[in-house]
């Protein structure tokens, strides 16, 4: 029996180590996803700001605000 109790003690001492060990990565995980949006964010600020894109965008927005209904 006491083998057995230590075999539980000794698997829930290792559950806690590892919960810790996981839990500092959260952090660099959020910071790896808040640079990824970053990157993206300027990419799609980019396509969008270039002259062919704008100019179709604005053709778009003129189309739609002229259309009859």
């Amino acid at each position: 029996m006491y083998k057995t109790v230590w075999a539980r003690m000794c698997a829930l001492v290792c559950r806690a180590r590892a919960a810790r060990r996981d839990a500092g990565m959260v952090t660099s995980e959020y910071a790896m996803g808040i640079v990824a949006a970053v990157a993206f964010a300027v990419v799609l600020y980019k396509v969008v700001s270039s002259g062919e894109v704008s100019a179709e965008l604005q053709s778009i927005v003129k189309r739609a605000l002229s259309a009859q209904m």
